[in-house]
């Protein structure tokens, strides 16, 4: 059973990691100029897909995810700087569409959440290990 458990598990990790590195910018997205291709492929991994939600536009082959790879290669050509590019996604469609959202009063619940969520966790188990203690006395 254990054998089996961390076969599964390793087969999962490789599964993740060939995963990951796959891309779904199509080659009549790529742009010319190498440089600006590089920028618009850093920006499109800090934006989440509004369809798939848990991936980057860059990983994702939805068609919102297109055109969104696309205005951004448009505003990558236009010479928009980052700033610029992220400031009109997030007016746009708020500071969901960042992968990263910034530390805000309206997101602080997001970013403290998964920090009291593991406490409690560690919490409930050094309880439950405690409680199999005595029990086993």
């Amino acid at each position: 059973m254990k054998k089996t458990l961390i076969t599964t598990f390793i087969f999962a990790i490789i599964i993740e990691f060939t995963i990951i590195n796959s891309y779904s910018v199509e080659p009549e997205e790529i742009l010319q100029n190498p440089k600006q291709e590089i920028r618009a492929r850093n920006i499109s991994k800090n934006i989440r897909c509004l369809v798939c939600q848990n991936q980057s536009i860059d990983d994702s082959s939805a068609p919102l995810a297109k055109d969104l790879r696309e205005l951004i290669r448009i505003k990558v050509q236009k010479n928009d700087s980052d700033e610029e590019i992220y400031n009109f996604l997030t007016e746009r469609y708020g500071d969901f569409i960042l992968l990263k959202p910034p530390l805000k009063i309206s997101t602080f619940f997001l970013w403290i959440l998964p920090f009291v969520f593991f406490g409690v966790g560690i919490i409930v188990i050094f309880l439950h290990n405690k409680k199999s203690k005595t029990f086993l006395q």
